[in-house]
């Protein structure tokens, strides 16, 4: 054991020398190369993707395949292989990391900065989040083809943003399963270069660059009151997994075929998910069918030496390492210089995995490499032309722009916004996020071209301001922070308070444990309040609870912008000049404060009961603001038009169809209290404006079908018309959500069924559009996870607060449009059983709390 410890260590040193000399992302020469490389099938571009991964692989030795299962790949010089890097990232943009290798300056020195996806996502703009895809998979190529990145990208990320305290939230779509599948759809074809990702025998195409969806599964906890990701177990429900943890990866895998998936470093139910056989065999290799290409998963970085030292799951580093890659994982990333090894080398020779196991792992990476093209001429595939003229390009910036305004959202408004900013306009500009400049682009981030902060973009507007910083995360104001702001503000014209929390109280590995405002903000902006001048609040960073500023009569507006990436500044004042009208929805739900002391983070259960009061949208009823609302600048009016749902059209996906909405210009919060948003009981739904009832049956819209899967067969579509009544011309974010008594009980309040983005809408045009659902967001899964297709009364809402509502039925039979595999019967959690406290669950080595 430690002859082959030692061997190991020798052979990362190696690669991680070279790797630091940038030689990992010189591609295989198979012209001019050694012989063993040459005349090797991998070189072959005739052969399939799989014979020719499959030859550079059985032509390694036992010592090279076990020097080939870490991220840093110490490849072959005896075959003619460099040395690979597989840890690179790219979240929103190019990022720093072990793959990625910027310079100090000039060419190559940054990459476009977006904003963070919950910041684009929340523009429910599915096309846009395509386009930026694209430009991120464009420079990732660039940085490839300039032995400065590699060709696979630890992104995106896509659990389920389901607790406000999640330090990596942010990072996420969002808290919405719908909503989330249609963005990771769109951003795969954006990063990968191909709607399907499949690639036939002839080996027509290339993949742009490998994507990895991450982390699989049930990962939303950092570090909070003890427990710790890393050794974290997180009891789930098969409902809950099979209902709102994993649709995301479902889309990536059995809809979109990923490249690359990433487990996580949590359990689920007891077993850590990098050794979870349900999850990477049973579910997404079997049930999903993720085996097109032999496609491969990483383990999050230590996630295997996890296993060991803090899930106690395996007698020791080797057991871990074995384990992993005989339950379905195939490369494990590791954290330099942390003293933990992943002990692969051991593994093997300890007899915890065959070398029949380790061969398929790594046939499974290389087939991924050889679909990018990383074995083949750079002539014959274009992505390989791609220079540094491709990064920052004047149209990457203006996507970065835009995708900060679109996912802007507007949640006050008492009529002060848009305003009319002159010359002679006083300013204050008062806050921590006033001057910010990285922390605009939040976690996972590369060098940006540029930082332009609010302040930048005043004075590029020629503004009169004064300016003064704000406290970050006190408990109490300081006499500095008030006299300072106070004093610019006392001569102002109107005050600007730039607020918010950022990735020094939120991050990876840092959960919050509050998700009020600061209390020192909260001090000052009631303090500047009090003056009695126009005052607008931009809120940055994740979701706090703005009742304070909601019900503050002296506060005209409130905006929330996120993390919004390089122009963020730019992008805030385009919003409040009225340069763009805002028209994002909130990704998640505005929680209050006490929220946090209603639920511990270890809760994994969804649907309420003691303990717990529910968790987003469908489950909890007592928002501040609720998940998708948002306001406008101009009125929105929208209705079903007349009639029930009428005769089905081909299938597209529910993400890509156009609707609209009505939403009121400023909500008169004056006498400020939680308006009606239409989160009425299923069964207390009152008749709408859409027409007669009408049904359908259930056996026939199947007989019907001919997608791939049962949920993705076309539901009729529903036509609706949209009238700008205003005087603006705004976009307009048209949500449909659906609700149902059929089924088991309990009923969530509502379920995304469908959205999309309208553009420029004009003042007193009125626009009609079809909306095309699923059978699949009108289903129900049971108590095993069986999706299920029940008769009875259905209710569609429009918009948030519902506009319209029109109700249809469904006769037949129940049909099971997704039966659901069951877990070993030592992976089973039930709530009512195992928790019957809800919240004081057992985790994994750690006793009740």
């Amino acid at each position: 054991m430690l002859r082959t410890a030692l061997t190991q260590a020798v052979l990362l040193g190696l690669a991680s020398a070279q790797l630091q000399s940038g030689i990992y992302t010189h591609y295989p020469d198979c012209v001019n190369g050694p012989a063993l490389l040459t005349s090797n099938l991998v070189c072959d571009t005739n052969a399939t993707p799989y014979q020719r991964a499959s030859a550079i692989i059985n032509a390694m030795n036992i010592t090279e395949k076990l020097a080939n299962l870490l991220d840093v790949s110490y490849g072959s010089a005896r075959l003619g292989l460099p040395p690979y890097e597989w840890w690179s990232e790219a979240l929103h943009g190019v990022a720093g990391s072990p793959g990625v290798n910027f310079t100090s300056s000039g060419n190559y020195s940054y990459a476009t900065s977006f904003p963070m996806p919950i910041t684009f996502s929340s523009a429910f703009d599915d096309p846009s989040v395509q386009n930026i895809a694209s430009v991120i998979s464009t420079e990732a190529r660039a940085y490839s083809n300039a032995a400065r990145g590699g060709l696979d990208y630890f992104t995106p990320n896509i659990n389920p943003f389901k607790d406000p305290r999640w330090g990596r939230g942010s990072e996420t779509p969002g808290e919405d399963p719908l909503r989330i599948q249609g963005y990771v759809k769109n951003l795969l074809i954006g990063l990968e270069g191909t709607d399907d990702g499949y690639f036939n025998t002839s080996h027509s195409g290339y993949k742009k660059m490998i994507a990895t969806c991450k982390h699989f599964a049930g990962y939303d906890l950092e570090d909070w009151d003890g427990y710790i990701r890393y050794g974290y177990d997180a009891e789930i429900t098969t409902q809950d997994l099979a209902e709102y943890y994993l649709p995301p990866f479902q889309t990536c895998a059995r809809d979109q075929n990923v490249a690359s998936i990433m487990c996580s470093y949590n359990s689920v139910n007891s077993v850590p998910a990098c050794a979870n056989s349900y999850l990477q065999e049973t579910i997404l290799r079997e049930h999903w069918g993720w085996t097109i290409d032999n496609n491969y998963i990483t383990s999050d970085c230590n996630a295997i030496s996890d296993i060991y030292y803090n899930h106690n799951y395996s007698v020791n580093n080797a057991a871990a390492a074995g384990l992993s890659l005989s339950n379905g994982m195939d490369t494990a990333c590791i954290v330099a210089n942390t003293g933990v090894m992943t002990d692969v080398n051991g593994s093997y020779y300890g007899g915890y995995v065959t070398e029949a196991t380790i061969t398929t792992a790594l046939i499974r990476q290389y087939e991924a490499l050889v679909i990018a093209g990383y074995f083949d001429p750079a002539s014959s595939n274009p992505y390989r032309s791609i220079g540094w003229s491709s990064v920052n390009t004047p149209a990457a910036q203006t996507l970065a722009r835009q995708a900060a305004t679109e996912g802007t959202t507007l949640l006050k408004n008492t009529g002060l916004l848009p305003y009319k900013f002159t010359s002679q306009t006083k300013v204050a500009m008062i806050g921590m996020w006033a001057n910010g400049t990285s922390q605009m682009q939040g976690g996972y981030s590369g060098p940006a071209p540029y930082l332009h902060s609010p302040l930048y973009a005043a004075s590029q507007l020629g503004l009169s301001y004064n300016y003064a910083n704000g406290p970050i995360n006190q408990t109490t104001l300081t006499s500095n922070y008030s006299q300072n702001a106070t004093a610019a503000a006392q001569n102002a014209d109107v005050i600007l308070f730039f607020g918010g929390i950022d990735w020094s109280v939120e991050a990876e590995a840092m959960d919050r444990y509050q998700i009020a405002w600061p209390g020192a903000q909260q001090a000052l902006i009631a303090q500047l309040a009090a003056l009695g001048k126009p005052m607008i609040v931009l809120q940055m960073g994740s979701m706090l609870d703005a009742t304070p500023i909601l019900s503050n009569n002296n506060i005209s507006a409130l905006v929330w912008v996120g993390y919004p990436g390089q122009d963020g500044g730019v992008a805030a004042f385009d919003i409040l000049t009225g340069a763009v009208a805002p028209a994002g929805r909130l990704p998640v739900t505005m929680y209050p404060a006490d929220y946090v002391n209603q639920v511990p983070m270890t809760n994994m259960s969804l649907r309420p009961g003691p303990g717990n009061p529910g968790r987003t949208y469908k489950w909890y009823n007592n928002a501040v603001l609720p998940f998708a609302y948002g306001l406008h600048y101009t009125t929105f009016k929208a209705t079903f038009n007349g009639g029930p749902p009428g005769p089905g059209s081909p299938w597209s996906p529910p993400w890509n169809a156009p609707w609209s909405a009505k939403v009121r210009r400023g909500w008169g919060w004056g006498n400020w209290g939680p308006p009606n948003w239409g989160w009425t009981q299923p069964s207390q739904v009152a008749p709408g404006n859409g027409g007669l009832s009408s049904s359908y049956n259930i056996q026939s819209l199947l007989s019907s079908c001919t997608a791939a899967h049962p949920d993705l067969c076309a539901f009729p579509s529903v036509a609706i018309s949209v009238q700008n009544a205003g005087q603006t011309t705004s976009d307009f974010v048209a949500l449909v959500f659906s609700n149902t008594t059929a089924g088991p009980a309990p009923y969530p309040y509502k379920s995304l069924a469908s959205y999309t983005r309208l553009h420029s809408v004009a003042a007193g045009q009125t626009v009609t559009a079809s909306l095309n659902m699923t059978l699949g967001v009108l289903a129900r899964r049971d108590d095993q996870g069986n999706q299920i297709l029940y008769p009875g009364t259905y209710n569609l809402l429009l918009d948030v607060p519902t506009q319209a509502t029109m109700s249809f039925q469904l006769t037949g039979q129940a049909a099971v449009l997704d039966q659901w595999p069951q877990p070993p019967a030592n992976q089973t959690y039930d709530a009512t059983i195992n928790c019957p406290l809800y919240g004081q669950c057992k985790s994994a080595g750690q006793p009740v709390a």
